[in-house]
Parts: structure tokens; sequence; C-alpha cells
């Protein structure tokens, strides 16, 4: 393998590594409330079953038959009980109810304080996958500056395309924060 390669390998190592951190901010995002009722607002949602913590998608099928309801239908009657509490214990301002098979949360309007608040969650997440994105160009430029046999203008230009990378990847998290943002704010 020459090392030139190396410096490729790099580059390659760190895309992945910023397109992961996108995907994670892109899949919390998922789990913020916005006006509408979606099943992922759940994923987060952990169960006390048989006797461990397990995410509520497997205990029960999730389904949002109307913009502003989601059903929970446990697959064992008996976490009922648990999955309420799961729910209303999760920091989702839901209320569920049942009614001795189904689980039910309307998803009320959100009020303009909680929009911020959530807003505020958001842009959270969003700094947590800029940070991952700016350390996998940190490392990245690091493991270029130490390989050898390598012309210091072939390790300019890989530095050049991380530093391509940082910024596209750091625009994709800006993108998906506008998104969510006025999927939050829409009235």
């Amino acid at each position: 393998m020459t090392t030139v390669t190396g410096l490729q390998d790099h580059v390659r190592q760190a895309k992945q590594l910023m397109a992961r951190a996108v995907e994670a901010v892109k899949r919390e995002f998922a789990t913020v409330r916005s006006g509408k009722a979606t099943t992922s607002l759940l994923d987060l949602v952990k169960v006390e079953a048989y006797g461990s913590e397990m995410p509520l998608s497997q205990v029960a099928s999730v389904a949002a038959p109307e913009p502003k309801l989601l059903t929970i239908q446990p697959w064992d009657k008996s976490l009922l009980k648990a999955v309420e509490k799961a729910i209303l214990s999760s920091d989702l301002g839901l209320t569920p109810s049942n009614d001795g098979s189904v689980v039910r949360i309307p998803i009320p309007p959100l009020t303009e304080e909680r929009r911020r608040e959530l807003v505020k969650v958001v842009h959270k997440f969003a700094e947590e996958g800029r940070v991952a994105i700016r350390h996998a160009r940190a490392e990245a430029i690091s493991r270029i500056k130490k390989t050898e046999h390598v012309s210091e203008d072939e390790k300019k230009h890989a530095e050049k395309d991380i530093q391509k990378l940082h910024d596209d990847h750091l625009k994709q998290v800006d993108a998906a924060v506008k998104a969510k943002e006025a999927e939050i704010m829409e009235v």
C-alpha cells in the first residue's frame, strides 16, 4: 500500500465518521416532538419489562392511525401499566390512557413555550453532531500530518479534502436543524 492511499483512507474514514454524526443528529431529531403524531417520537422510551429496561418497540407495536394520535399495543397485556408508566415518566409531556388492551396517546397541540424548549433541544442535538464532525476532522488531520513518505503538497491536498467534507457535513446538520425548527414552530 502506498502512503498516498493511506491519505485517501484517512479522508474516507473521516467522511464515514462525519456521515454517521449527521445520521445520529437526524435520528435524534426524529424523537423530538412536533405537532404531528409520529411513531419515532417514542423511540427512546424504555419500558420496565421482564426484569430489565427494554425499548418500547421491543415490547409493543406503535402506530399513528391519526395525525394527532399514537396507539401502542403491547404484545403481552401484562405490560400495559409498565408502558403507560414509561411514557408518563419520559420527558415528552404526553398523557397516555389505556382501555385494557391498547394505550392511546393523544398528541396535544404544542404551546409556544414548549415549542421554544423543543427548539433548544434540537439545537443541543445539532451542536453534539457538529462537535462529532469537528472531532472527526481534527483526528483525520492529525493522522495525515503523521503520515510518512508523502510530500507536503499531498498532505495539504488531503487536509483540504477533509476541510471540504467538514464544511459539507456541517451544512447538512444546519439544513436538518432548519427543517426540524420549521416543523416544530409550525402551528
